[in-house]
């Protein structure tokens, strides 16, 4: 049963997060969040076929993402792949993951201009 709870989530896993901001923008099936990731990182960041899709697996059942029964282009598309959204709950947390990166990115800075300081 999901949790109901957005700060139950954090420190979110780092495949987790990189899921959830490809899917910011609107649907996306598992191939296209494995290259946007790629791409965004650099290359850095590769979720191999097993790690996605058991992210994708327990997102869904966290109640952070859903399956989508919409098609962006059907006349284009492979009618096997399929489609994930994030949930109100999913961008919630998103959100907040954001905001205590952000806010330990605020301390890291502070403490190297004091550093710098000294």
């Amino acid at each position: 049963m999901p949790t109901s709870k957005p700060d139950a989530f954090l420190p979110l896993k780092s495949n987790w997060f990189h899921i959830l901001i490809c899917l910011v923008e609107g649907d996306q099936h598992g191939y296209g969040i494995q290259q946007d990731v790629l791409e965004r990182s650099g290359g850095k960041v590769r979720l191999w076929p097993a790690t996605l899709y058991g992210s994708l697996k327990r997102l869904i059942e966290k109640g952070l993402i859903v399956e989508s029964g919409e098609r962006p282009a059907p006349e284009l598309d492979d009618a096997r792949r399929r489609y994930y959204k994030l949930t109100p709950l999913g961008r919630q947390v998103l959100d907040l993951e954001g905001r205590r990166l952000k806010d330990l990115v605020r301390v890291l800075d502070a403490r190297r201009r004091q550093e710098a300081r000294s």
